[in-house]
């Protein structure tokens, strides 16, 4: 567990402003490659007949 501390100098906080770009696209990254790998969703019969008598999908 990484331990998180105010910045105590305006150089502190460019620096982990600066890391936010890479935070971002390795988070980024992670979810593309989760999004790849999941399968695909399908509305199956059963799916189907529970919803059949609503006029309006609510």
């Amino acid at each position: 567990m990484t331990k998180v501390t105010e910045p105590e100098s305006l150089q502190e906080l460019i620096a982990d402003c600066g890391a936010i770009p890479r935070m971002r696209a390795a988070a980024t990254a992670t979810a593309s490659r989760a999004a790849e790998t999941a399968p695909a969703w399908e509305i199956d019969e059963r799916c189907r007949q529970h919803v059949a008598e609503l006029d309006e999908y609510v």
